[in-house]
C-alpha cells in the first residue's frame, strides 16, 4: 500500500470514527449515566461488530446488503426501530439511581448486532473494500492491515467519547440542581439519536 493510499485511508478512519453517531453518542450516554466500567461493554462491541461486517464486504457478500432494496430497507428499519427504542429509554432517565434501575445498559452482543443494523457502517465498509481491497493483487496484506487499523480507531473513538461522559457523570447528577442536568443531558442525547435514525433512513 503506497503512502498515499495508506494516508487517504488514516484521513477516512478519523472523520468516520470520530464525528458524533449512534455508536459515539450511546458510548457518551451510558459512561455518563452508569459510569466507565458499565460502558466498556459497549465501547468494545462496536469494533467487534463492524469488523464482522467489513470481513463479510470484504468476502463479497456485503453487496447484497445495499443492492437487494428489500434487504436494505429491512436493515435500515430494523436498525431505525432499534434506535427510536434506545432513545425512549434515554429520554425518560432523570437520575443515575433510575438509569441503574431502569437497565439503560446495552450488552456486548446488543452493541454488536447494532452494528448489523447500522447501515452507514455497511455503506462505510464496502467503500473501504472498493476504494482498497477489490481488485488488489495484495487483497490479503492489504486486510490484514486495513481490519486492526480500522478496529483500533473504532476503539479510540468510542473509548474517548465514554471517557468524556464519565468525566461528566458527576456534575451532571449533582443533587444541588434536581437532577436536571442529566435529564437535559439523557434527551439531547435521546434526540440525537432520534437525528440519527431519521438521517439513516434517507441514506
Amino acid at each position: 500500500m503506497s503512502t498515499t493510499e495508506l494516508a487517504a485511508l488514516l484521513l477516512l478512519c478519523t472523520v468516520t470514527s470520530f464525528t458524533p453517531g449512534p455508536n459515539t453518542t450511546l458510548s457518551t450516554a451510558l459512561a455518563a449515566n452508569l459510569g466507565l466500567r458499565r460502558a466498556l461493554r459497549f465501547v468494545i462491541s462496536v469494533p467487534i461488530g463492524w469488523g464482522m461486517v467489513f470481513i463479510i464486504c470484504a468476502a463479497g457478500l456485503g453487496t447484497a446488503v445495499v443492492s437487494v432494496p428489500s434487504l436494505r430497507m429491512g436493515i435500515q428499519l430494523m436498525g431505525v426501530t432499534y434506535l427510536l427504542w434506545l432513545a425512549w429509554r434515554l429520554y425518560r432517565v432523570d437520575s443515575l439511581a433510575q438509569a441503574n434501575a431502569s437497565h439503560l445498559e446495552v450488552t456486548f452482543w446488543q452493541g454488536v448486532m447494532l452494528q448489523f443494523l447500522n447501515i452507514k457502517a455497511w455503506m462505510l465498509a464496502l467503500t473501504v473494500v472498493a476504494g482498497w481491497l477489490a481488485g488488489r493483487e495484495d487483497a490479503y496484506e492489504r486486510f490484514t492491515l486495513i481490519l486492526p487499523l480500522m478496529l483500533m480507531f473504532g476503539l479510540c473513538s468510542n473509548l474517548s467519547y465514554a471517557m468524556a461522559g464519565s468525566l461528566l457523570k458527576q456534575w451532571l447528577a449533582d443533587p444541588l440542581h434536581g437532577g436536571q442536568r442529566l435529564r437535559w443531558f439523557n434527551r439531547s442525547m435521546a434526540a440525537v439519536l432520534v437525528a440519527t435514525a431519521a438521517w439513516m433512513l434517507r441514506i
